[in-house]
């Protein structure tokens, strides 16, 4: 397939309405057989399907596809494809974006939890719980089992609130692919509060942590060495070793 850029002021692809169908019926300076072939065209293009046309000119040898576009970002320079008006790839997801310290490979999931949200809640919140799974080995823990990691950061000295996050997580994605008391096919509502929560675990655990420590080395030299002179001596971390909140 090739793509054909825009020409000259037209920033957008030209989907005939109504009104414009009305005003080719209506010119006279049109010749019949022109405007039979110009409204056939308008109608196949307010139907919203992907069509071929070969246009007015019979001797093209290609032929153009209609209803079917590409557009791309200003931003991030990625593509769009859109079906008339539709947009069909990247698939839509939920509101929610995954939090900006998230590692990739976490985003993944989240994304995919995202754009399966409508048509598989449970499927979204099994996900979800994946993410919080990897969260886990990301700050230190092995992963296998997320209840018993859990624990471990408990004894870590893990914010409550955080633990809270962690475990709604946990259960509700544990519950959405088990039989048990929850059903996620009827409530959307807790499901999409479920990205939220993922993103607050990732602010307190990796967000905030690293906003800390970029401002601690921005300190000058002379201040942290007596910061970590003055650790060493009560026996408490080496403040140069980072590593995520808990």
């Amino acid at each position: 397939m090739h793509a054909s850029k825009l020409d000259g002021e037209q920033r957008v692809p030209n989907i005939p309405n109504g009104e414009r169908r009305r005003q080719f019926e209506s010119d006279n300076e049109i010749p019949e057989q022109v405007k039979v072939m110009i409204l056939e065209w308008v109608d196949r293009m307010r139907g919203g399907l992907v069509f071929f046309d070969r246009g007015h000119e019979e001797v093209r040898s290609h032929l153009a596809v209609e209803n079917l576009f590409l557009g791309q970002c200003y931003n991030c320079k990625k593509i769009s494809v859109w079906v008339h008006e539709r947009l069909v790839f990247p698939p839509q997801g939920c509101g929610v974006l995954p939090h900006s310290d998230l590692p990739p490979e976490i985003v993944a999931d989240f994304e995919e939890a995202r754009r399966i949200l409508e048509l598989s809640p449970r499927g979204s919140a099994a996900l979800l719980r994946l993410c919080v799974q990897k969260l886990c080995v990301v700050i230190g823990e092995k992963g296998r089992n997320i209840d018993e990691d859990i624990g471990n950061l408990v004894k870590k000295g893990l914010n409550p609130i955080i633990q809270k996050a962690l475990d709604v997580v946990r259960v509700i994605g544990n519950e959405a692919v088990h039989p048990g008391v929850l059903d996620l096919r009827d409530d959307r509502a807790t499901e999409a509060q479920l990205f939220e929560i993922i993103n607050i675990i990732a602010e307190q655990m990796l967000g905030g942590p690293k906003k800390v420590q970029s401002m601690y080395d921005s300190l000058p030299i002379e201040k942290r060495n007596a910061i970590d002179a003055r650790n060493e001596r009560m026996g408490a971390p080496d403040s140069r070793t980072t590593g995520p909140a808990v």
